[in-house]
């Protein structure tokens, strides 16, 4: 099947006087026009294209590859807006259409907007909407703590700024975790800091989740968890005591610590390690 929105591998079939026919598995085909096909290739060669709606609202495929694809997330740029709704610049030829009933605000010539692409089920064309919120859903988690996941900065609150979560749930960045300007529609990497009551999603900012990390920062984190935020440790503390509380080292234990303190995640006080 030939899915819409999405990048498919299909073959070469034949030639035609406006471009190459391309089929798939089960024998769907579609026209990849001439000002995207090959040079040089041979009948059968495999193809990645995306396949959208051309003018006239019939499949088309192209070997450019759009900013945005279904079901994803991107910040675009709003070339014009007529009587029908709003036209966004997503790298293809045609531009993609945002109807008035989903822009969170009016949109403007010139204007950013963070949009979600998806297909729209009444005229089976890939849309727009700057509605971001109601793609995303936190009732099911797909994410635990200590993940590493993958973020777009969305909009700012009181308290920090919220971020999408690997396409799929909303999270939150406190104020005093960022130590770097961000913008809406910034990519980042980020680590889920908590789960609180109602699967609200604390996030911080990070390269690499603690399990890739350091698996015994992990270990700790658990630890003052299970203790009330605290462990009578420090990086003073006897190789003895440290194997016979966490069954570790003194060295990986100061190396986790440190990876914590870091990040912020704890306090180191004379009488022990607490969580932030």
């Amino acid at each position: 099947m030939i899915h819409l929105g999405q990048v498919n591998t299909l073959e070469i079939l034949r030639e035609s006087e406006h471009g190459a026919y391309l089929i798939d598995n089960e024998d769907n085909q579609v026209l990849l026009p001439n000002r995207y096909v090959p040079q040089e290739f041979k009948i059968y060669d495999k193809l990645d294209v995306f396949v959208y709606l051309d003018n006239d609202e019939r499949p088309v495929a192209t070997t450019d590859m759009p900013y945005i694809m279904k079901d994803g997330f991107a910040l675009l740029r709003c070339n014009q807006v007529t009587e029908y709704g709003a036209f966004l610049d997503w790298g293809l030829v045609k531009e993609l259409f945002c109807p008035f009933q989903e822009q969170a605000f009016k949109m403007k010539p010139g204007g950013w907007y963070l949009v979600h692409c998806y297909l729209d089920e009444k005229s089976e064309r890939l849309v727009a909407s700057s509605k971001t919120m109601r793609f995303l859903d936190n009732r099911e988690l797909t994410v635990a703590e200590f993940d590493e996941v993958d973020l777009i900065v969305s909009h700012p609150s009181d308290i920090g700024m919220n971020v999408i979560v690997n396409k799929k749930h909303i999270g939150l960045i406190y104020k005093d975790q960022i130590f770097k300007d961000l913008s809406i529609g910034d990519r980042l990497k980020g680590i889920v800091k908590k789960v609180r009551p109602g699967n609200k999603l604390d996030i911080a900012l990070g390269q690499i989740g603690y399990r890739n990390i350091e698996p015994n920062a992990e270990k700790i984190m658990h630890e003052l968890h299970d203790n009330s935020g605290y462990i009578n440790l420090t990086d003073k503390s006897s190789p003895e005591a440290i194997k016979e509380q966490l069954q570790m080292s003194k060295k990986n234990f100061k190396k986790a610590i440190g990876t914590l303190y870091k990040q912020r995640q704890i306090e180191i006080k004379p009488d022990g390690i607490y969580l932030v």
